[in-house]
């Protein structure tokens, strides 16, 4: 089943003789279960890539997909709660609130959506991550994989239907983010999660089961392992 697609996805700034295409006609789909890495280096297009499709930026041209639904027809009401509801999010700095903890972090979206948290599937996910005994520690007693890992349990905890991750280790010394990356496989392979992560890593690049290359703003190679 398809969860993503994007049709002739184009990004352009500025005018004239001063306009730079970000992102140039790219299109491709993911199907539910697949963990795809989107790699190129810094400039390349990858994170404006990953900011239309997860609905933070609009594009000039072309199409994003998620579950059959083109995101940029919804209302900006209707976007904002479908992207809290279907699409988790994270980020290279964590963007935890420092003075709620662990559970209250994780827990954060559901709150937003004003509906109750489940105590038990939050246990659940507390045990997936590793964090059961840091539970009811805030953000700054807490190291940087532990950081990641709260970040990812919210990302989570709506159970979405796409998993967008901005090059998730690039805060993380080597061992954290070995551990970041076997976190993101198990949630692929055990529970079956669809993940779109970018990176410029090409060891990162491996632990995905398809990689997407993308340079000058175009996809220049597509490899499924």
């Amino acid at each position: 089943m398809e969860v993503l697609r994007t049709e002739e996805l184009t990004k352009e700034y500025g005018f004239g003789e001063n306009k730079v295409i970000a992102l140039d006609h790219v299109s491709f789909s993911v199907e539910k279960g697949e963990f795809v890495t989107i790699l190129g280096p810094s400039g390349s297009g990858k994170s404006t890539l990953l900011h239309l499709v997860g609905g933070v930026d609009r594009p000039t041209h072309g199409q994003v997909f998620i579950g059959g639904q083109s995101i940029y027809k919804m209302k900006n009401r209707d976007l904002t709660v479908f992207r809290r509801r279907e699409i988790g999010q994270i980020y290279q700095f964590y963007n935890l609130i420092p003075v709620l903890d662990v559970k209250e972090n994780i827990s954060l979206p559901v709150l937003l959506d004003h509906k109750k948290v489940d105590q038990e599937e939050l246990q659940k996910l507390l045990e997936i991550l590793g964090l059961e005994k840091r539970a009811d520690h805030l953000p700054n007693e807490l190291s940087g994989g532990q950081q990641q890992r709260v970040a990812i349990g919210r990302a989570l905890i709506s159970q979405p239907q796409l998993i967008l991750a901005d090059e998730p280790t690039g805060n993380l010394d080597q061992k954290n983010s070995l551990e970041i990356i076997n976190l993101f496989k198990e949630l692929n392979e055990v529970y079956k999660q669809t993940i779109l992560l970018i990176t410029h890593d090409e060891k990162i690049a491996g632990n995905s089961s398809r990689t997407i290359r993308i340079e000058d703003g175009k996809i220049i190679e597509d490899i499924r392992r």
